[in-house]
């Protein structure tokens, strides 16, 4: 009779550290590790960063020196940072709001018709996407100077000029368009992607039916639509509250450093708090309430999105 095998309790401490699944996992984390560091590097350290520095005073040469919440007070108690806050929202709400609607139309157009020039009109409108900022800002500056073409037209249809480079209202009007021809081509690409993963069965069923292409677009298309929807609005909600380059080069402020309040943005006004007043302290502080202001419109963006447009599931019979 066979004697039986004996297997001590500490066989299991015995296999080795690494196992194949252990190795598995490390040569995972080793090849997405790069990707953590420089962002912990040059985006988590930064934040964390500019947080601890808005309570102190620094001019990025002296030590460092705490003043609490001061810069804060400092900056809200500043006229020029309301008047910053202002043109954001309304140069936001001039390049957002017309923006997303026309790139909406767009996609719809060119899903619906125009197959034989379709990639060609998708280059079209992405192409000022890739453009250089500087340098569309540059031919819009000619485009809306005091002899400009815009005002040329303006003045063929028998209207007066307007002072889109100095006026309080012209100098917005010319900083939205821009903003809008620069983003309506990308978003309009991304809506036509959302279009075209929409089912044609959904849109045949609904024709026999007898749903005019009104009663579509409510009844399929929007509500379908609706996640890239949310994504654009939210992303050009946040755009538009970093808005830096076209108001500075548009306004002359890249040479001068100047704080032109008819165009001054948010990030405009922390920049030159940075970079022209050497208070690093109050440019923190500002950013960190930009921060809190895009968390506050992105979630007041989702909200207001989720809440129009609701499920067309509907009720059960």
């Amino acid at each position: 009779m066979a004697e039986p095998v004996i297997t001590s309790p500490h066989a299991e401490s015995k296999r080795p550290f690494l196992t194949e699944q252990r190795r598995s996992r490390i040569t995972a984390y080793t090849f997405i590790s790069p990707f953590f560091i420089l962002f912990s590097i040059f985006g988590l350290y930064p934040i964390f960063f500019t947080f601890y520095l808005s309570f102190f005073k620094w001019d990025a040469l002296n030590p460092m020196k705490f003043v609490g919440f001061k810069n804060y007070d400092l900056v809200t108690s500043d006229p020029t940072f309301w008047i910053s806050f202002s043109n954001t929202l309304i140069m936001g709400l001039m390049g957002t709001v017309p923006q997303v609607m026309l790139a909406l139309l767009l996609a719809v157009l060119l899903h619906s018709g125009m197959t034989k020039f379709k990639k060609t009109f998708r280059i079209l409108y992405f192409m000022p996407n890739i453009t250089s900022i500087v340098a569309v800002t540059l031919v819009f500056s000619t485009l809306f100077g005091n002899n400009g073409m815009i005002n040329w037209m303006l003045n063929g249809l028998g209207l007066e000029s307007v002072a889109f480079n100095s006026g309080w209202w012209g100098v917005k009007i010319a900083i939205s368009t821009m903003v809008m021809w620069r983003w309506t081509g990308y978003n309009a690409i991304i809506f036509l992607s959302g279009l075209q993963s929409i089912p044609m069965d959904l849109y045949e069923s609904a024709r026999i039916d007898g749903a005019n292409r009104r009663q579509q677009l409510f009844a399929i298309t929007l509500p379908l639509l609706k996640p890239f929807i949310i994504f654009v609005s939210l992303q050009s909600t946040i755009g538009a509250l970093q808005l830096f380059t076209e108001p500075y080069v548009f306004l002359g402020q890249a040479g001068t450093g100047s704080t032109r309040q008819e165009g001054i943005t948010m990030v405009t006004y922390l920049y030159s708090e940075a970079f022209r007043n050497g208070f690093f302290g109050t440019a923190a502080a500002t950013a960190v309430m930009l921060f809190l202001v895009t968390i506050l419109f992105s979630i007041l963006n989702m909200l207001i999105s989720r809440g129009t447009g609701g499920d067309t599931g509907g009720k059960k019979a």
